[in-house]
């Protein structure tokens, strides 16, 4: 009877969790198109996501290609079938594996850091002055945020996939005989439009899922110092789950839609 209990405790505060989460994007949606808009704000923020994350998003993408290509030329080997390897690595960087760990890695980066930082101020009664003063910090703190994580995920995937293509390009130059022209020739000739379209949608998806995570858990963050280790913290758990769910979703529908 325990153990049905605090299984029925988890499940509810879950579905608790995910039902202030809704109603957080709900009032984000509403302040998004409230004026003033602030645009000083907002740039410092896309400065902040973008410009600081390139240097870890670029070890990544690179690793990815070399890793990817290491592991899968044996294998293409063993069936001799190597001259696939541009169009298996292109289509797969492109289409999953670029926008889900460029998220992954961006999520360990940016919910905690926002989380953090709105927990800092949530603690140090910051939020509470900004009201007295007139401010909204709704708007002020959390809209820009995440817009600001919304605009520049796509571009940091699109980073991220072009350095994976290098690195595996470079793995090939060495093993094989292609050259750099002759293998990207070959990536962008099994490549279509189609292919580029789920990445972007997914990528705009998973920087706002990431940005609304780090602010939700910042701006309710519990009293102490000890509450903003735990927003941050949490803020990167529930952001990476709910990247996997919605890449789950994103890659279903776009399955019927293309097979239909």
């Amino acid at each position: 009877m325990a153990y049905h209990f605090q299984t029925k405790t988890k499940l509810s505060s879950i579905f608790i969790e995910f039902g202030d989460l809704s109603y957080f994007a709900t009032r984000f949606f509403k302040e998004l198109f409230s004026f003033p808009f602030e645009k000083k704000e907002f740039l410092k923020q896309c400065y902040q996501v973008g410009n600081r994350s390139l240097q870890l998003v670029a070890i990544t993408g690179f690793i990815i290609g070399l890793v990817l290509t290491l592991q899968a030329r044996p294998v293409l080997e063993e069936f001799g079938a190597v001259s696939m390897m541009p169009n298996m690595v292109g289509i797969s960087i492109i289409r999953e594996l670029g926008p889900v760990i460029t998220a992954l890695v961006c999520a360990g980066r940016i919910a905690s850091g926002i989380g953090a930082e709105i927990g800092a101020m949530r603690v140090t009664e910051q939020i509470d002055a900004m009201e007295v003063s007139g401010t909204n910090p709704f708007k002020y703190l959390v809209v820009t945020r995440v817009l600001s994580t919304t605009l520049m995920m796509p571009m940091l995937v699109a980073f991220g996939d072009a350095l994976a293509l290098i690195g595996s390009a470079i793995i090939e130059n060495f093993n094989g005989d292609a050259s750099f022209m002759l293998y990207f020739n070959e990536i962008f000739s099994i490549l279509e439009f189609s292919d580029f379209i789920p990445a972007i949608i997914k990528s705009l998806f998973f920087g706002f899922a990431i940005g609304l995570v780090g602010c939700y858990k910042g701006f309710y963050c519990e009293k102490g110092t000890v509450g903003v280790g735990l927003a941050a913290n949490s803020a990167v758990v529930f952001a990476s789950l709910l990247l996997f769910f919605i890449d789950f979703v994103a890659v279903f529908m776009f399955n019927i839609f293309y097979t239909n």
